[in-house]
């Protein structure tokens, strides 16, 4: 039974409950409803505090819909037939009961009235609502609607029925497969179905990165979620040539070169979302292996003080950040969040007053107000040549993706020194071994003295899922290989998650970054004019500087996340 208005609670307090919502995230959230208005809800992911599903979920339980476990249906073909594909895919919903002229549909918002009508219209029924997870929609969509494709070879009209020989003889020319073969098994509807269940699937799981993968004997399907590869789903050898031409295709790629590495682009719509993907494929030994990189340009930028500073590291930094010229260098391995920490330090030091020009590859998320500028190597746009012509526009403040050759940091050496305020990454392990590295490029020590104001080093660490959060106790090697400068007692209350439907059985959801923060103080300037190693660096840090692995052990301590989450990524760092 429904409940009244005035007995509902209120969306704020569903949302704390469930742990969608971060107590502050939604103080924030409040304070600027008052001054602009609107729900609660859109409020919040507007700016990117939570997920659209998790919204959904709780408007439905809100509203009295009830939640459906797709998994425990029956489904009846004739039910199934009833919507197209196509619409199935577009608004993620799936039919589960045909009633007295009435059609019982599961939809990851139930809210959509788009959907509703346009389901209305096609089936001629009146509708019901169901709440139904994306992920469950996901995989029924793929059990009922996505399966057709793995039977596209052999599903055929009876007169045009084949074995796979000879249907593998039909579709090669010469030895290999036709070009126009490839073509029209890519424009198969049920295959375009697939692959963009794929990517819908990839989006909604947050995942970072899609793999495609081909091996002897199957296509293997992965996703990168939280930084660590997830086997989806596999799909039959014979359709790996139509599901890699269909990516090809998209991406605006050459299908009928196969031999050599090729990169794209594909710009995906999902809703009200914009998706960027990269593309990227080369040969293997069993064909050719994709893997498209899923950039998210219509998510809110990470404000600074959400990254996971400590506060006497965020208080360094904001320091950094109010230099008038200098040099602050982020870094850490690919995918540590460089990028992430450039965009919130922009965003923190905006000022209309300023010049901002920043120099990518890619230009991951627009910034407003903010002149943005891909290098292009193919049209000799480098980050060393677009940088000398970035000094020519008048910069105050001056952003370059990376430091990867000894031109573009003897050109941002100089920036620095003639009044400009620089940012940029290096790939290195820790923050002293930024200094050795500019060194080892080849800038004369004295210059990266005179230039270099702060570095900071990052890792991301996995949190722990909120929804199967429960305390454990680690083994005592474990916590005796961590304790640093904070000692972890036996009997400190620790946490891990036992793995649920929310984190993907892995006890881990999100990830948040540990930092280390190197300022250069007079004398650490005097020490490096010396040519001087990074221990030696580390032995003369200022006294506000700690190391990756403290910041780390502060979030064990703190529940956010676990120990072997903050020994793998501190591995091979250099600790005080």
């Amino acid at each position: 039974m429904k409940l009244k208005i005035e007995e509902r609670k209120k969306l704020g307090q569903m949302l704390l409950e469930r742990s969608y919502v971060e107590p502050t995230a939604l103080e924030r959230a409040l304070e600027q409803q008052k001054s602009r208005g609107g729900k609660i809800g859109q409020v919040l992911l507007e700016l990117g505090y939570i997920k659209a599903r998790h919204l959904n979920e709780t408007l439905a339980a809100q509203a009295g819909i009830s939640r459906i476990n797709l998994d425990q249906c029956n489904i009846l073909p004739e039910v199934l037939g009833l919507i197209p594909a196509e619409l199935v895919s577009k608004y993620n919903v799936f039919p589960l009961e045909r009633q007295n002229g009435r059609l019982t549909l599961a939809m990851a918002d139930p809210f959509d009235s788009l959907a509703i009508e346009e389901i209305r219209l096609v089936t001629g029924l009146s509708i019901r609502r169901r709440y139904g997870s994306p992920a469950d929609l996901e995989k029924a969509i793929h059990q009922y609607y996505g399966s057709n494709v793995s039977r596209m070879l052999e599903d055929l009209a009876p007169a045009e029925r084949k074995t796979a020989d000879q249907v593998q003889a039909e579709i090669m020319d010469n030895g290999e497969i036709s070009t126009a073969k490839l073509h029209e098994l890519a424009r198969e509807p049920s295959l375009i179905n697939l692959v963009n269940l794929v990517i819908f699937e990839a989006i909604d799981a947050r995942a970072s990165d899609i793999h495609i993968e081909p091996f002897e004997k199957a296509v293997k399907i992965k996703y990168r979620i939280d930084g660590m590869l997830i086997e989806k789903s596999s799909s039959p050898k014979r359709l790996q040539a139509a599901i890699i031409s269909r990516v090809k295709i998209m991406a605006g790629m050459d299908i009928a070169e196969r031999f050599v590495p090729q990169d794209g682009h594909i710009e995906f719509v999902s809703g009200a979302t914009k998706i960027d993907l990269r593309v990227s494929t080369v040969p293997t030994v069993f064909g050719e292996s994709i893997t498209m990189r899923i950039l998210d340009r219509s998510a809110a930028l990470i404000e600074l003080e959400d990254l996971g500073m400590n506060q006497e590291t965020l208080v360094g930094y904001n320091h950094c950040l109010g230099k008038s010229h200098g040099i602050v260098l982020v870094t850490g391995p690919t995918g540590s969040g460089k990028t992430t920490t450039l965009y919130a330090s922009l965003n923190k030091i905006f000022d209309p007053s300023l010049k901002i020009i920043t120099i990518e590859d890619p230009v991951e998320y627009q910034l407003d107000g903010i002149i943005q500028m891909p290098v292009n190597p193919r049209r000799g746009l480098t980050f060393g040549r677009g940088l000398r012509h970035i000094l020519r526009q008048d910069p105050d403040i001056i952003m370059v993706g990376e430091i990867r050759d000894k031109e573009t940091a003897d050109i941002a050496v100089r920036a620095a020194l003639t009044g400009h305020l620089v940012f940029s990454t290096l790939h290195t392990n820790d923050a002293a071994g930024a200094i050795t590295r500019l060194i080892d490029m080849g800038v004369e020590p004295f210059l990266v003295a005179s230039s270099l104001e702060g570095v900071l080093a990052q890792r991301l660490v996995r949190k722990i899922c909120p929804a199967c959060k429960v305390p454990y106790k680690p083994s005592d090697s474990l916590l005796e290989s961590l304790n640093n400068s904070i000692t972890i007692l036996p009997d400190d209350p620790l946490y891990h998650g036992k793995g649920c439907e929310e984190c993907n059985g892995t006890g881990m959801r999100g990830r948040i970054g540990i930092f280390e923060l190197l300022r250069i103080n007079e004398p650490l300037r005097k020490l490096i004019a010396t040519r001087p190693t990074t221990e030696q660096i580390l032995e003369n840090a200022p006294e506000d500087h700690v190391s990756m692995r403290h910041g780390g052990i502060l979030k064990i301590l703190q529940g956010v996340t676990t120990p072997e989450e903050v020994l793998r990524a501190t591995q091979g760092i250099e600790e005080d």
